[in-house]
């Protein structure tokens, strides 16, 4: 690849990247409806079976699953490079939206507008319609839908924060001793590159847990702020199964009691980051400003952001042989299916519980989700009118 031909895809990955950023609304299962459509559907930067593959290995690492999506599809883009563009376009604008937030805008309660209504609307179609194509390709049988049914029933009725973690880890096992024979017939999965060493991963594997490991013994030797500040960012990012919601408790119980802010600027800062689009986790931009300005912002996101860089570009060198092997590729069928499960509890639990309110939402979700699988609109036209369609049922 030429060095102009990189910065083409740079470019690309930014931009595209940042769109997603601007118009993601709805939390990380949300978000990987939304990559499927523009990464997947529109423009092919992956095929189905990989980016299920992808989903599925990030579902199981700690962190946050889109934005790991995310940077894992910008690397397969254009390489390490590709990862950071796709992760700052993606992840950029909340965080500049949370620190304004933290300098001006905590005291105002919006989460109860009426366009966050419709935008939360708009995350309910995009969801739906990212399970439908998925659950076409992963559950073509009666032993994965199978799969896909008790992960769903597990996931709604045993919520815990590992309970993900469990159901992935068990269909792993079932689907590996169901399908290992079975996937020597399949077609094999197409064999991605990828620009990163073996060397690469190995070094980033061992850098998250020596930072893991040494910062509460580097906190506890030098009783620095910015490194118990960091530490605390750090682990919450290293240790979190299940997305950002998962997190925010974990902050609360290393920030309030300690006195770093108070209950009142906490909870105002989860509004704030409850209304704006991109990745949850961007919460700790507010959090981090609170405490010392837009630097701490900074080095907020950074720190609790690291742990995923780190794991995903760790794992990605080993991915490949990992699912061409036919004893591993059994596993992946049977996690991929659960993860179908998976999407469909979260399609209710939190996402249509908290969205579909009222007939009027539900007929607004419908006339949304015609726009996007019978008239194919753009994801930026639906996202602007669920906006406007919620706007407009405040005031019914």
């Amino acid at each position: 690849m030429t060095i102009l031909s990189k910065l083409k895809s740079l470019f690309e990955i930014l931009v595209v990247s940042t769109r997603l950023g601007l118009t993601s609304f709805g939390g990380p299962i949300a978000h990987l409806g939304y990559f499927h459509e523009e990464y997947i559907r529109r423009r092919r930067w992956m095929d189905e079976r990989s980016y299920a593959d992808l989903v599925a290995l990030c579902q199981f690492l700690p962190g946050p699953a889109s934005s790991q999506v995310g940077i894992g599809i910008g690397v397969m883009r254009a390489g390490i490079l590709g990862g950071i563009t796709s992760f700052i376009g993606f992840t950029l604008p909340s965080v500049i939206v949370l620190i304004i937030f933290a300098s001006i805008l905590h005291t105002f309660d919006i989460g109860n507008a009426g366009w966050i209504h419709g935008l939360k609307i708009v995350a309910v179609v995009v969801v739906a319609h990212a399970i439908l194509g998925m659950a076409n390709k992963l559950t073509p049988d009666i032993q994965r839908r199978t799969i896909a049914l008790v992960a769903l029933v597990a996931t709604l009725l045993w919520q815990t924060t590992y309970t993900q973690v469990v159901i992935i880890v068990i269909a792993g096992l079932v689907g590996f001793l169901i399908f290992r024979r079975k996937t020597t017939e399949e077609e094999p999965s197409p064999v991605l590159p990828f620009p990163i060493s073996h060397r690469t991963g190995y070094l980033c594997l061992s850098l998250f847990f020596g930072l893991l490991i040494f910062l509460p013994i580097l906190r506890e030797i030098t009783a620095l702020d910015w490194i118990a500040f960091f530490d605390s960012f750090y682990r919450s990012g290293s240790l979190v199964f299940g997305g950002g919601h998962v997190v925010l408790p974990l902050l609360e119980q290393e920030f309030v009691p300690a006195g770093w802010l108070n209950e009142q600027d906490f909870l105002a800062g989860y509004g704030a980051a409850q209304a704006v689009p991109g990745p949850l986790f961007t919460f700790a931009a507010y959090l981090g400003a609170v405490i010392n300005g837009w630097q701490g912002g900074l080095l907020a996101t950074f720190a609790i952001f690291l742990p995923a860089f780190l794991l995903i570009l760790g794992t990605l060198p080993f991915w490949n042989s990992l699912r061409c092997n036919y004893k591993i590729k059994g596993a992946l069928m049977g996690v991929n299916a659960s993860v179908v499960g998976i999407l469909i509890s979260a399609l209710y639990q939190p996402i249509w519980t908290t969205s579909i309110l009222a007939p009027v939402d539900f007929a607004l979700a419908s006339i949304l989700f015609s726009m996007l699988v019978f008239w194919k609109l753009p994801p930026w036209i639906i996202v602007l009118t669920g906006a406007a369609g919620g706007l407009l049922i405040s005031f019914i």
